[in-house]
């Protein structure tokens, strides 16, 4: 006898079931019923859609349905017969990877858990925390040679060209100054001085090796398999990865990590990649470098600058518009303006339009034309090496990403996420500086790579805080800074809710060999409509890195001008200049100090 009433309905439900892998009960007027079909729709995922609406015995079906999942609204959606939910659980399911699962009806394996491309410092955290919670996990790395041919080891930028060598290097010209001063506090030498490119850079070079070996034994201590190889998308869930001698392997996972990075961006003017050199070659260069110009005014272009100045160079920057765009522009000029005191020549408003090899060598001589951009000026000199340092470009353009379906800003290169570092790619992830609209930080990429894995493996829900991040420009004089800068506080909470104090101040250090009175500064910005709230840090002066750090964790708990008034300093410390703050920008007051 056939099946009747409330019998029959179920036997319908469980004939479209079996018919139909994607089955929605829907109605067509439901806008989170149209969520979820256009979710199926993106995904290229045919579905079959029972609009109950439409349909006689609607209500009787959806009351079966309520028997069946315990679910009364719609949409109700299935996959392979597996109930999946509604709206706000299935896109939960689209976004976590259990719906692309479902809908590969749980047959397919892959080789890994998770594949990382890029082995810098996001990367390698990331990777060690998937293994460490028992994941199946492989790093691929691959260094693209520069036009130069400058290649290095597993650690990416800030290892190989980035922090770790240019601190090295601020650290060898902070020497060099600590030798003039010395002499004031009574230690006498009578040789000449001289710094020895060869010698610092053979030691840098041995310390970033020995870093470089103990990643990879890391990485095989955690059972992370490391391949020194390109990797690109073929397919979803599919990459190839073609090693330097251009073997090709293919490796399958059911997620992946973007951790890739950035390199320099050259002038695209006759003759820069040819002769020209960047960060990525600078730290290895074998010879010194000699009369240098920097072309620039990043962070790294007033670096390099500082220290090349620093152990006795002739440096010169080429600087089209301003310093530090996007620090804070007071601090940003005072630091230009120490180093212009001290050796480095500038020349502003200024852009090269050609670089020419006058003569070959280690180091060769260079002719440099340059045009103004406010005139028809045109300038020439020569320099031995032409330093390029106009910024950097996210490496997302040859990875195949167009293959899979992760979308780029085309502006930038950069990868837009959501707030657990998910890209349009549900399986697909991306950390560290090719984020977009994320700051470009090693610590922020390590952290971010370290909970983006407890998220995924550990079960945990804590998300990177990309808020009151803390830096260090490492200037001659250091910049360090946390939170607004005075421009962007102005910009998003107005001027008249702010209130910034700041002096100068006079490092005891510095006051024996007599030098640099007055130049060091120290500034907070407060929003008076919130208890003044303490929402810009700025410091420049000597360890400003190590000062910054500790105001920092202060801001995460929400300092106020009151607590820092509160707070007794350590004397005679730097730091302690900032629990004596009294003098306001807006009253125009003396900030000038006769002694430290």
């Amino acid at each position: 006898m056939p099946p009747t009433g409330r019998e029959a309905l179920r036997s319908r439900v469980q004939e479209l079931l079996e018919k139909n892998p994607v089955l929605v009960f829907s109605k067509s007027y439901c806008p989170y019923c149209e969520r979820v079909k256009e979710l199926f729709t993106t995904l290229g995922k045919e579905y079959f859609a029972l609009e109950l609406d439409q349909c006689d015995d609607g209500s009787s079906i959806q009351d079966v349905l309520h028997e069946m999942t315990g679910q009364k609204t719609v949409p109700n959606v299935f996959v392979n017969k597996t109930h999946v939910g509604g709206c706000d659980k299935t896109l939960q399911a689209h976004k976590d990877g259990s719906l692309q699962k479902l809908l590969d009806n749980n047959t397919v394996t892959y080789d890994y858990d998770l594949i990382i491309i890029g082995g810098g410092s996001g990367g390698l955290a990331c990777s060690k925390e998937a293994a460490s919670l028992g994941k199946k996990v492989m790093v691929l790395d691959f260094v693209v040679p520069t036009p130069i041919g400058t290649s290095w080891g597993l650690g990416g930028t800030c290892v190989n060209v980035g922090c770790i060598p240019k601190k090295l290097m601020h650290q060898a010209a902070l020497l060099g100054q600590a030798l003039k001063d010395s002499r004031k506090f009574g230690w006498e030498y009578e040789e000449q001085v001289q710094h020895n490119w060869e010698t610092m850079r053979e030691g840098i070079q041995n310390y970033i090796g020995s870093l470089n070996w103990g990643y990879r034994v890391a990485l095989r201590d955690k059972n992370v398999r490391y391949e020194n190889a390109y990797g690109e998308f073929v397919e979803p869930h599919k990459i190839k990865a073609t090693n330097k001698r251009g073997k090709e392997s293919f490796f399958t996972a059911e997620k992946f990590v973007l951790a890739t990075g950035e390199r320099p961006r050259y002038l695209n003017i006759p003759g820069d990649k040819e002769f020209c050199i960047t960060s990525d070659d600078l730290f290895s260069l074998p010879y010194c470098p000699g009369k240098t110009l920097v072309v620039g005014a990043s962070y790294v272009a007033l670096e390099c600058a500082g220290f090349l100045a620093g152990i006795g160079l002739d440096v010169t920057v080429m600087v089209r518009s301003i310093f530090l765009r996007g620090f804070d522009q007071e601090m940003a000029e005072r630091a230009g303006a120490y180093m212009e005191t001290h050796g480095v020549k500038f020349i502003k408003k200024f852009v090269p339009v050609s670089v020419e090899q006058l003569e070959a060598g280690t180091p060769g001589r260079l002719k440099v034309v340059a045009k103004s951009t406010e005139s028809d000026t045109v300038i020439e000199d020569e320099y031995n090496t032409v330093l390029i340092a106009v910024g950097r470009d996210s490496c997302t353009k040859n990875i195949g990403l167009e293959k899979i379906g992760v979308k780029i800003n085309e502006k930038n290169g950069k990868i837009p996420v959501n707030d657990e570092e998910q890209t349009s790619v549900p399986y697909v992830y991306a950390i560290g500086d090719i984020l977009d609209g994320k700051l470009e930080l090693t610590p922020v990429a390590i952290q971010a790579g370290r909970l983006l894995a407890r998220r995924l493996y550990g079960g945990s829900d804590v998300k990177c805080d990309y808020i009151n991040v803390p830096t260090t420009v490492f200037t001659p004089m250091e910049y360090g800074c946390c939170g607004y800068s005075e421009e962007k506080a102005i910009e998003v909470f107005g001027e008249e809710t702010l209130e910034v104090y700041h002096t100068l101040f006079w490092p005891l250090e510095w006051t024996v060999p007599g030098r640099d009175n007055n130049t060091c500064f120290a500034k907070v910005i407060c929003n008076k409509l919130d208890n003044e709230r303490v929402i810009g840090f700025h410091v420049l002066g000597p360890n400003a890195g190590e000062i910054t750090q500790g105001f920092a964790a202060a801001m995460k708990c929400g300092l106020t001008k009151e607590k820092l008034d509160e707070t007794i300093g350590i004397h005679p410390t730097c730091a302690e200049t900032f629990t004596t703050l009294e003098v306001t920008k807006s009253s125009g007051g003396d900030i000038t100090q006769k002694g430290c």
